[in-house]
């Protein structure tokens, strides 16, 4: 009587637990092969969020912007024809938000320019809630980057970075970041295009996706279903202000190099020509007396910059720089952006109704 006291209770949780047991196999496959795969690909998600979110951290932004009580106060014709007293100055805090990514214990943050341009203080949160105030290392305005430092600890998981250059439409596309102030938020689609160039000055070809990206995002990563980062969240295409599905985000690849740089310089040093390019229309192609579109067309010369002091001029059509022939503008940004400071080239320009050579040499871009 004694032993089936003691025994029947431990023997019934025993029995009943592995009934659970059975019962919950039993129902995994009871599914469907399409719905086991989806249960799959829930997983894989899960991991992904469980290995990258630690890496990922919120920025917050704080900066005292002045001003004066009246635009107009101060202004001598204002004053003769209205009067008033000295202006008074007001001071107001403005405060951002913005995402990032560990790149390792050190206390290296990556994120973008336009999250931490001009504040005046940058605080880093952790997905455990812990923050530090970080330093700015470096900035890179043309390409958006910005590295930040934190003090090392051993609390930072560093990200896994992955290769861009593998990066093909339909991959996986998954963000996570803080859109709108919510902070380890995660969003899921595909690769849309990729080498998205033309976008802007940068020369940057981008990663696009149709994963949900806001204001908030950048600076965070874009990862593949293998958890690594293809890309850092830049910007979207939008007419109302939020998500309609076509964000922009900058190849890892390309940012690895600028954060080598701004580890090393605190700027990037850049190869520069001094010359403001555009398409060639259908109407200047006849105009200029041209077979095709094809090429670039010069439309701003600076200043002693080394397309002046090479003898460009406005309106030469450049239709190859180096031992490459140019389609479009992008091609010589890419070409110039690849090169290195002091780098001669031979450009061929087409300029009345004749091919034009001309030696250009690479100086350092001004700030």
């Amino acid at each position: 009587i004694l032993l089936g006291t003691f025994l029947t209770p431990i023997l019934y949780y025993s029995t009943n637990k592995g009934l659970q047991l059975l019962e919950a196999q039993g129902n995994k496959k009871d599914l469907s092969p399409s719905k086991q795969q989806a249960v799959s690909l829930e997983e894989a998600f899960q991991e992904v969020f469980e290995s990258a979110s630690p890496s990922v951290v919120s920025i917050a932004t704080e900066r005292v912007v002045k001003f004066k009580s009246h635009p107009f106060m101060g202004d001598p014709f204002f004053e003769h024809f209205f009067g008033g007293g000295r202006p008074q100055e007001f001071s107001q805090k403005q405060s951002g938000l913005g995402s990032g990514i560990i790149l390792n214990q050190e206390g290296y943050i990556l994120t973008n320019e336009h999250v931490i341009r001009d504040m005046d203080k940058l605080t880093v949160k952790l997905k455990n809630k812990k923050m530090f105030e970080a330093k700015l290392v470096g900035a890179d305005k043309t390409m958006d980057l910005a590295l930040l430092k934190i003090k090392g600890s051993s609390d930072l998981v560093p990200i896994t970075l992955g290769d861009s250059s593998k990066v093909k439409v339909g991959h996986w596309a998954i963000a996570i970041g803080a859109p709108l102030g919510f902070e380890q938020s995660f969003t899921v689609g595909i690769v849309s295009a990729v080498g998205r160039g033309g976008i802007d000055s940068s020369g940057v070809s981008y990663i696009q996706t149709d994963a949900a990206i806001n204001q908030g995002n950048s600076g965070g990563p874009l990862l593949n279903i293998h958890g690594e980062v293809i890309g850092i969240n830049r910007m979207i295409a939008s007419q109302s202000g939020g998500s309609v599905g076509i964000g922009f985000a900058i190849p890892i690849n390309e940012a690895k190099r600028v954060v080598e740089e701004l580890k090393a310089h605190g700027k990037v040093k850049r190869a520069w020509l001094g010359i403001g390019l555009d398409s060639i229309s259908e109407e200047e192609a006849k105009e200029l007396g041209l077979k095709s579109t094809k090429g670039a067309i010069v439309k701003q010369i600076i200043e002693r910059s080394p397309a002046a002091k090479a003898g460009m001029q406005l309106m030469d059509v450049i239709v190859k720089i180096g031992d490459k022939e140019v389609e479009s503008p992008e091609d010589i940004i890419n070409t110039i952006r690849n090169s290195k400071i002091g780098q001669r080239f031979e450009i061929r320009v087409f300029r009345d109704s004749s091919l034009v050579k001309m030696m250009v040499t690479t100086e350092e871009k001004p700030n």
